[in-house]
């Protein structure tokens, strides 16, 4: 299977159940190619738990989704040893990190220790529990979710955390015209249930080993270069992206250009990514802030000031 097959087949089978938002699903599987991983913030109901469930089907990985609430445990997420009065030892139970795809609902609501029980995991995929390290299965994808609107009971995720995920995404409401198809679509069933695997989790390994070949010219290198480090010499930005984020926005534009069918990156596939690539690496000054400014609009204009290289 190539990338476009694999990229119109998991895009058409996740439209069964998610109308309308095939740019989104695209974005998770650039994630997906990159080993990365993905914040979706937007407001309830919009369709990120079904998303994430189909994503997994999709791809015939394990699921696990874990609600995180202020009172959650560390030990949770990452799993525990347990004395077993059979065996007369102790045994590890693994948590639910230990799938391929982990939902992280309402990341945002638990206390930052709990928070950092997954920066191991996202960033080595691995986790250390009393001096004994278990490695994750692969694919490992998280899918964290926050709601945007609530600030009561909210701890906000701290600067190494948010750097963690290669890409903020937005799904946004739906237009008349899907939301009616929405309501065809679950009249009389949910399509969730009758979803079927359409790509292997040993096809998806294959895929991420090949994205890292596609080729990036030096000029479209040059260029992801001066963006990411135009952020931080833009007065509107107190902290700019770290060389974390250059590295994810050079892989991003990697298998972006490769679900697209192409070999080599164009300019094109770094200025559709650097908004959901850069925008939450980026801490604005409150004093923009206070003027309506947002991040959007600040890494727009940075995209904007940076002159394009041409490419044949």
């Amino acid at each position: 299977m190539d990338f476009s097959q694999f990229s119109q087949a998991v895009k058409e089978n996740v439209g069964r159940v998610i109308i309308g938002k095939a740019d989104v699903t695209e974005l998770l599987l650039v994630a997906l190619l990159t080993e990365g991983h993905v914040l979706l913030e937007d407001v309830p109901g919009i369709g990120k738990t079904t998303l994430a469930k189909a994503l997994a089907r999709s791809l015939d990985c394990s699921f696990a989704r874990i609600q995180f609430t202020p009172d959650l445990l560390p030990s949770d997420v990452t799993g525990l040893n347990y004395y077993n009065q059979k065996s007369q030892d102790f045994e590890f139970r693994p948590g639910p990190v230990l799938n391929q795809v982990l939902l992280a609902d309402e990341i945002n609501r638990a206390t930052p220790r709990t928070q950092s029980g997954l920066l191991e995991a996202m960033q080595e995929r691995q986790v250390t529990l009393d001096g004994e390290t278990y490695l994750l299965p692969r694919p490992f994808l998280v899918l964290a979710t926050q709601n945007p609107i609530e600030l009561e009971g909210t701890f906000p995720l701290p600067e190494a955390q948010l750097d963690r995920f290669l890409l903020q995404v937005r799904l946004g409401y739906p237009t008349e015209e899907e939301e009616e198809e929405i309501l065809l679509t679950y009249q009389t069933n949910d399509p969730l249930v009758e979803l079927q695997p359409v790509v292997s989790a040993d096809e998806v390994l294959e895929l991420q080993r090949a994205a890292r070949e596609i080729h990036i010219s030096t000029d479209v290198r040059h260029y992801i270069l001066r963006v990411v480090r135009t952020t931080r010499e833009h007065e509107a930005v107190d902290l700019g992206a770290s060389p974390r984020g250059t590295l994810s926005l050079f892989k991003a534009s990697q298998a972006l250009a490769a679900l697209r069918g192409r070999d080599f990156v164009i300019p094109s596939d770094v200025q559709h990514l650097c908004a959901s690539v850069l925008t939450h690496r980026l801490h604005i000054s409150p004093q923009i802030r206070l003027r309506g400014r947002t991040p959007d609009e600040v890494v727009a204009e940075i995209v904007g000031s940076v002159p394009v290289p041409v490419v044949e």
